[in-house]
Order: structure tokens, then sequence, then C-alpha cells
């Protein structure tokens, strides 16, 4: 019985042992360096009390912030425990560091005192007793802030060094014997800011009223309160330690040289552990909203639509008069616009489609309409806005010279409209709109495409079009998809441009047009529930969103 304990007693040592050895191999530089000054600090034998990590840091030659990161890997191997505290350090301020080389200001009063006296003793009796003071003009001349020379003035009286006395309507200040004694040898304020930086729990009653004394004055000593770490051996940390002292020296690299003179044969390497947790790497990418627009652009043009682009600042001719949506009807309340304040009206408008676009809303002219039945008022079409909706870019390409026919174009327009904001609404947005303008189209190609874009773009699996009504366009449509969180989803408007729409800007054929709020398409296709996180700004956030 008493060998197989002796022999379990060996097992354990050597168990202990090569558990020591492991750990050893496996130490960073700086957790050796730390370790290193714990045994330095502890002459030859340690003690069991907690070492001052920016004590240990300095003895070691470390960054603060290298010894921390040791303190930290050293604890995560349970070689030391970690005890957080908070420390107050004295230190010099901006003034401090100046009347250290300078001197104080209460110095620097007394020697102009003790050279006014001097000169003052060449001369006759009167002469000396005038030498013995300084009158206010005198002071100020003496390189001496007003702040400063208040100061200097309540620390002498205190000290019983000057006296002070009004003569002809000015106050006087007379050096006092006590005062040139005062000159003789340094001040005790002096002595103390000699010393610093010092731990505040390390002063004695006497500076702690100097400091207090002292805080109250501009900027001459601050005190830092900061946290601060010690650090106690664990006897795993203990055993480290002792190893180290022996010296220890492993490479951390396989080096070319090494290879081609084979002395890493004789080199001892640093083991890794690769299975301890780093932190994450965040390498550059695009934010996740920005990245889908791109891909829905490059799917567009796979499908070989034309891109539409036009200002945000528009104006209403373009934005709502050319869409056939009369000036003071109620349709418009569905565009709730943010209008400019200056310039309030834009001045590049064409007049000839101004003028065809008025009588289309005056009596239908060109069409079997009869219009709308009001006045146009050709002030109000000039009004300039923030675009309140992509189809203002369809208008625009319709009436360009460039429109080719049959062509398929698409936008992706940012607009805005004073909404509620909630999960699925924000008072500025991004809007898919296209048009596609061709002999021969009917409602039955607008469905195959509204399918065709839910499917692609929104991975919907349900997607339903009921209905709808819009100004611009007979007959209409709303598309709805499913989320799988938030229910039935709006994405979009669409139907077939009215004659009044087109006729005025010279199109016969039928044009086809959409308009899908493809925020919240992006909705579906990056899981998300609230609209604002497309657009988020938190780093945590963007760092975990899925890109696709």
């Amino acid at each position: 019985m008493v060998r197989r304990a002796i022999a379990g007693s060996s097992s354990r040592k050597a168990d202990e042992a090569d558990s020591v050895g492991a750990v050893l191999i496996g130490l960073h530089p700086l957790e050796r360096k730390l370790l290193s000054a714990v045994a330095q600090a502890g002459k030859g034998r340690l003690i069991k009390h907690a070492f001052q990590l920016d004590e240990l840091a300095r003895a070691a030659s470390l960054k603060d912030v290298e010894a921390m990161r040791a303190m930290q890997w050293l604890s995560n191997k349970k070689a030391v425990k970690i005890d957080e505290g908070i420390t107050s350090t004295v230190v010099l301020g901006e003034n401090g560091r100046r009347y250290l080389k300078e001197g104080l200001p209460e110095r620097r009063l007394l020697m102009a005192l003790k050279t006014s006296a001097v000169k003052g003793a060449e001369g006759d009796k009167a002469a000396r007793h005038a030498g013995q003071s300084l009158k206010q003009t005198d002071w100020e001349s003496r390189g001496l802030s007003r702040e400063e020379l208040g100061a200097s003035i309540g620390v002498l009286k205190k000290k019983q060094a000057i006296a002070m006395e009004r003569q002809d309507n000015d106050e006087v200040i007379t050096l006092t014997g006590q005062g040139r004694g005062l000159l003789e040898k340094p001040m005790p304020e002096e002595e103390f800011l000699r010393t610093l930086p010092r731990n505040e729990k390390s002063l004695k009653q006497g500076e702690r009223q100097i400091l207090e004394e002292l805080k109250r004055r501009k900027d001459i000593i601050i005190v830092e309160t900061r946290k601060a770490y010690s650090l106690t051996l664990t006897s795993l940390g203990e055993r480290l330690a002792d190893q180290l002292k022996e010296g220890l020296e492993l490479a951390e690299r396989l080096t070319p040289e090494m290879l081609r003179t084979g002395s890493w044969k004789k080199k001892g390497f640093r083991a890794f552990d690769v299975k301890a947790k780093l932190p994450e790497i965040y390498g550059g990418r695009k934010q996740h909203y920005r990245a889908f627009l791109d891909e829905v652009k490059q799917r567009f043009a796979a499908m070989g639509f034309i891109e539409m682009t036009g200002p945000i600042v528009e104006s209403e001719f373009w934005d709502m008069d050319v869409l056939f949506m009369p000036q003071f009807h109620s349709a418009r309340d569905i565009h709730d616009a943010y209008y400019v304040k200056g310039p309030k009206y834009a001045d590049d408008l064409p007049k000839e489609l101004v003028k065809r676009v008025a009588a289309s809303h005056e009596h239908g002219e060109g069409t079997a309409s009869r219009g709308w039945r009001y006045r146009f008022d050709l002030k109000r079409t000039a009004r300039l806005l923030l675009r309140t909706q992509g189809t203002a870019l369809s208008a625009r390409t319709l009436a360009s010279k460039e429109l080719k026919i049959p062509g398929r174009y698409f936008a992706i327009a940012r607009c805005f409209r004073y909404d509620v904001i909630d999960a699925t609404h924000n008072c500025d947005f991004f809007q898919t709109e296209g048009i596609v303008v061709e002999e021969g189209l009917t409602i039955k190609h607008l469905f195959g495409l509204l399918e065709m874009f839910a499917r692609e773009f929104a991975d919907a699996d349900e997607i339903k079009i009921t209905p709808a009504y819009f100004p611009f366009t007979e007959p209409s449509a709303t598309l709805y998809a499913r989320h799988p969180e938030l229910g039935w989803i709006e994405l979009g408007g669409s139907g077939i441009f009215r004659p009044e729409m087109t006729k005025p800007l010279g199109i016969e054929q039928p044009v086809i047009a959409w308009g899908i709020g493809i925020d919240r398409i992006a909705m579906f296709r990056l899981g998300i529930t609230d609209i604002r996180t497309l657009f988020s700004n938190d780093l945590e956030f963007l760092r975990k969103q899925k890109v696709i």
C-alpha cells in the first residue's frame, strides 16, 4: 500500500510537471516577460501577494496595452488571479509644468519685491522705504496674469510674507521679513510639485493640505482616476515563474534562414493553441442594402432593361402633372410632398410640352377623354419639391428623344414622402420604377412581369395582385407578397399608362408601368423585419447582417 501511495504521488508529480511544461512552451513572449518581472519582483523567492500591473509593465519594458493582454492571457491559463481597483494619481497640469521651470507666481512676485528693495537701498532712506513696496501698476508689468496675481497675493498674505495698504488711490504691496525668509529656501508647494506624479494614497497629511490648496488654482495639478489592476500568482503561475528564472528561449516562427542552415533542428519552438478563441476580424465589405441594390441593377440589365436617371429635386410638372394627376384633386393627397423653400420654382420646363399637358388636363385634347375640366395653373406646375415617386423618371424618359420603341427601362429612385415611420414605412425610401413600351402590350404582360419580379427579387412564395386606382394608369393593380413574420406586405403599384398621359408626350404605343418599393423587397431577401435597419449605422448590426 505504501508503494502504491508513493507510486501514485510520483505519477501526479509527473503529470503536473508535464502540464506545467505544456503551458510553458505555449507562453507568448509578452506572458514570459510579465512572469519574469514577477519573479524579479519576488527577489528570487515568490511571495504570495498582489503585484501591481503598471509596476510590472515598467519592469518588463512593456506598454500598458501589452501588459494588459499578457495579464488576460495568463488569467485564461489559470496562472494568475486578477483584481481590479481604482487608483488616483496626482500629476502636473499645464501650468504646473510651467511653474516647475519658471517658479510659482508667488515666488516670482516675492523676487520682484526683493529686486525692488535692493534698488531702493542704493538711495536715501525714503527711497529705501519706497523700494520695499510695489504699486498695482508695477505688479501688472511683472509677467503675471490677473488670475495668477490674485492667487499669489492670497497665498502670500496667508503666509504673512507681504503686507498691503492703500496709498494715493492705489493698492501697494510690501515685502515683510517673513517673505524674505521664504526666498531663501524652496516653498513646500514647490517641493510637492517636484515629487509628482504620485499615487494619492501615498500622500502624507501635510501634502494632502497642499494638494487641496493647489486644486483650487487653475491647471497646476490634476488628479487622474483610472482602473488599476493587480495580479496574484496561482500555484501554476509560481511554477511557471520558477521555470522562467532558469531562462527559456523559444522561436516564434520558422524562417528561411533556419531552413537553409538547418539551425531549426537545435531550436525550441513555441507551441500554438489552434483551438484558442481569437477576436473576430471583420473585413471591409459593401453595406448590406447597397449590395442588394447593386444586385437588382445587374439583374435588370441582364434582362435587357436600360437604367433611367433624373434629379431628386423635381418640379410638380414632371412629378405629378405629366402623370395626369389633377392639381387640385384629393388624388394628390397620397403624395405628401416635401416642398423646397428656395428656389421655389423651376425655370427650365419645356414650354410646348407644358401647353400640351395643360390641354390634356383641361379638356383631354387629342384623346377621347374630356380631361379634368379645370383651369391648369402654369405657376404651380413649376413648383419645386423632393421627388415623391420614381414615375417622374418614366415621364422624363418617354418625353426624351433618346427613347427607343420597343424599349424596356428601369430606375432605382430615391423618393421622399411625409409619412408615419414604423416597421414598414419610412419618409425617404427607394422605389424601383420600370416601363415597357411596345405595340400589342396588354394587362397579361403586366401580370407576368409582376409575378416575375416578386419571385426573382423578393423570393416570395405567395403573391397576389389586386385591382387599384392611380390617376395615370388604367387599368391599375397592386402587388402583394406574404412575409413570413409580417404577413401580407404591399410591394408596389402598377398599370397601363392612360392616353391622357402618353399622347401629350408623343407616344402612341401602350406603356405598361410599375413602381415597386424595393426597400420592402430587400426586407424579404435580407430577413429584416424593420425597414429602418436597412439604413442602420449600428456597427455591431452591420457586421452580423448577411450580404447577398
